[in-house]
């Protein structure tokens, strides 16, 4: 199995909070995943980040 190309984050309003979402691009496909709910979009921002961050570094080229 191929290890992932790049990964990137989202942030999308859901029932009154804010809902990270994981995107992660495989030579084969995608793959989205949810993270975590969070009560404010400055707390989900800041999550997205660091999520987001992390996870290039494992990617090729990270």
């Amino acid at each position: 199995m191929d290890g992932a190309l790049w990964a990137t984050t989202s942030v999308e309003p859901e029932a009154g909070q804010f809902t990270v979402w994981i995107e992660v691009v495989f030579p084969d496909g995608v793959v989205r995943k949810r993270i975590s709910t969070y009560r404010t979009e400055s707390l989900a921002e800041i999550a997205a980040s660091l999520i987001s961050r992390c996870a290039n570094v494992d990617t090729y080229g990270g």
